[in-house]
């Protein structure tokens, strides 16, 4: 342990208590032990050493099941440092497979670090079975995902539980977080085996000072962290709850005159790490993330962590805020809840429940055999994003399995276990009222934290907003001419529609799709520039656009000219069964502006489909619903087809191929909403 820590922080370095009495657990007893500490306690220190130690007595490498691709590269390193050979198996280094596991049979390496994804990578569990056979120690970090209590719940944790714990009884295993409260430490002891040795301590922070800044609207918001970045030293993240969300608070950031990057699950790997280091090198003085960037990113000197948003749990937010102040003595953390918060939690609460009719669709659909994704998204009519996350639930249950590039049932019944997802969303939804609580600042913020993960000694920090009264930064409201600035830029953005590419298949139309040309929006998600204007118009009874948003799309439309090409020759509105005075309002607008005809061209004449449906399915109830008006001419060149609210985009597409087939050359969508 000493020379583990030596190697990696100096030679002052001395192991804590608990730090030598998990690393003899392991080494000499062969335990399964559980970690719980705070960030920054050394917990990866324990599992290199217990690596260095093992090793040392010829026993096979260490296999880490580890979350992100940040965190691997970050381990890594440590591990290098530590004086181990460390290699890792993920989803951006197929080509290097090979070579890993000749060095794993050939003894060169020392760690194997994988992402619990891999667990359901046929090609990577065939080869699981000899690898777990040789191996010395499993490692599993951010353990709390394990636990169906856990902020973070993913079910391919949940095959890591059935999986990797039931190896050989003599080989240690070590879990470790730092965000468990004491319903998740018990369940993943639980899962550990009845002898667990836990290892808990405080996990209070006494570098951090914790501050809310409650009652900011969108746009002051981005104008608050446009100030803070101004007045805070060094640099950090700032994070928010949505892909969306981080590229235009980056974008606003980055009009101000600040070096920041927007990071996200959508970037490409290699641009994830070259934002990484520069973080780490202070090249940006910040990077706007959503979670992807959270666990395990190691940069000690981190000034700052800054939520634009509330997390959906105190243990979320806990994990977040850790990334700060590891080597500092003072660094900021500061919460700005928004009045979005809710929605997002709701949504992210039931995105991996299971429904539990659909889950029969799915069934019934395999009953008669194997059958590719694209058989059973037409066979259920269940949306393909929301089709793949069910399957998964079901591979990590064994109820299914891949077959080649089929799906095929396992023979395991399922049974849909009511009292499992009740419990989970009642814990969710206490969780999300703590977080209520903790952003209206009732009481000392550390210690509300450390309540929360139920810590066992909480304490009064005497540092945070709500114990000294006073705000970093900008304090409780920036200046006036940054929230102008966050609304002209706001304003001033291009949300662009790309258009869909090819017909779905099983629907009467073929091929690529031709004539819907890029569109236009006037907003995107919970765009803060447009969402006071937007809302009132989409939550109550249907009435005609204000005047702010007709001149917002005539903006639209100046901006979007230069690459037309063509000039539209008139404007068609889209039939519109919940907004036809705010659709037709618009319509009449553009087209008076721009001195074009305002056609009549479309009509419905039955029901829009369900927007969960998949692909398929929605095309052709789309085809039933949406007609061409009978005897109308419809001019040659482009037309502007207007509508209220972009979705999947497929009633758009369906009405711009009537278009098209009666004479139209070209369909320009312009909505007002985009949704993500």
């Amino acid at each position: 342990m000493r020379q583990v820590l030596a190697a990696m922080a100096g030679p002052g370095a001395r192991p804590r208590e608990d730090q030598a009495a998990a690393v003899a657990a392991l080494v000499e007893q062969r335990s399964r032990v559980l970690v719980v500490q705070a960030t920054g306690w050394g917990k990866s220190a324990v599992y290199w050493a217990a690596t260095s130690a093992l090793r040392a007595e010829g026993k096979g490498p260490t296999l880490v099941v580890s979350p992100l691709l940040a965190l691997m590269r970050d381990q890594i390193d440590a591990a290098a440092r530590a004086g181990l050979r460390a290699a890792t198996i993920n989803s951006t280094n197929l080509d290097a497979w090979d070579a890993v596991f000749d060095g794993i049979a050939a003894d060169r390496l020392d760690v194997l670090l994988v992402s619990p994804e891999r667990l359901g990578n046929p090609g990577f569990a065939r080869r699981l079975p000899s690898l777990l056979g040789s191996t010395g120690l499993v490692v599993i970090d951010e353990a709390h995902c394990i636990s169906d209590w856990g902020f973070d719940f993913r079910p391919d944790y949940q095959r890591l539980a059935k999986t990797l714990l039931g190896i050989a009884a003599d080989t240690p295993v070590l879990a470790t977080t730092a965000t468990a409260n004491q319903r998740v430490t018990q369940d993943v002891a639980r899962q550990l085996g009845a002898q667990t040795l836990t290892f808990r301590g405080s996990l209070a922070r006494s570098s951090l000072r914790l501050a809310v800044v409650p009652g900011l609207d969108a746009l002051e918001r981005l104008a608050w962290v446009a100030d803070a970045l101004q007045t805070i030293a060094g640099s950090g993240i700032v994070y928010a709850l949505t892909i969306a969300d981080t590229e235009r608070i980056a974008g606003f950031l980055r009009s101000c005159g600040f070096e920041v990057a927007a990071y996200h699950g959508g970037l490409e790997a290699a641009a994830r790490q070259r934002i990484e280091d520069d973080l780490r090198r202070n090249a940006l003085k910040a990077v706007v993330a959503t979670s992807a960037l959270g666990m395990g990113y190691d940069k000690p000197d981190l000034a700052f962590c800054i939520h634009v948003g509330s997390p959906a749990s105190p243990v979320a937010y806990y994990q977040q805020v850790g990334r700060a102040g590891r080597a500092l003595d003072d660094a900021v953390a500061v919460l700005l809840p928004a009045e979005t918060d809710e929605r997002i939690w709701a949504y992210f609460a039931t995105a991996g429940v299971p429904d539990e009719a659909r889950v029969r669709q799915i069934l019934g659909a395999l009953a008669p055999g194997p059958q590719t994704l694209m058989a059973l998204e037409s066979a259920t009519t269940i949306r393909r994003g929301r089709l793949e996350g069910l399957l998964k639930i079901l591979a990590v249950e064994d109820v299914v399995r891949h077959e080649g590039t089929a799906w095929a049932l396992t023979g395991t019944p399922w049974t849909f276990d009511a009292e499992r997802w009740r419990a989970l969303g009642e814990a969710r939804a206490r969780e999300a009222g703590l977080m209520r609580e903790f952003a209206a600042g009732r009481g000392c913020l550390m210690r509300f934290l450390q309540e929360a993960l139920d810590d066992p000694a909480p304490s009064d920090c005497g540092r945070c907003s709500v114990c000294t009264g006073r705000l970093p930064g900008p304090g409780a409201q920036p200046g006036a001419e940054r929230v102008e600035a966050a609304r002209v830029y706001a304003r001033g953005q291009d949300v662009v529609i790309e258009p869909r590419k090819l017909w779905p298949a099983g629907v009467r139309r073929k091929g690529r799709i031709a004539g819907c040309k890029e569109g236009r929006a006037l907003a995107f998600a919970d765009d803060p520039g447009w969402s006071d204007a937007l809302l009132p118009l989409f939550n109550a009874v249907d009435a005609p656009a204000s005047q702010a948003v007709l001149d917002g799309v005539v903006a639209v439309l100046a901006r979007w000219r230069t690459s037309w090409g063509t000039r539209p020759v008139a404007v068609v509105p889209m039939p519109s069964a919940a907004h036809p005075l705010l659709v037709g309002s618009v319509a009449a607008h553009v087209a008076r502006v721009g001195r074009l005809p305002l056609l009549d061209a479309l009509r419905l004449e039955g029901p829009l489909p369900d927007a969960d449906l998949a692909s398929a399915a929605k095309v052709a109830a789309l085809d039933q619903a949406l007609v061409l008006q009978p005897g109308v001419a419809l001019p040659h060149g482009p037309l502007l087809l207007i509508d209220a609210r972009y979705r999947s985009g497929w009633t758009l597409t369906v009405a711009a191929a009537l278009l098209r087939e009666g004479g139209a050359a070209a369909v320009l969508p312009l909505v007002l909403h985009q949704a993500p």
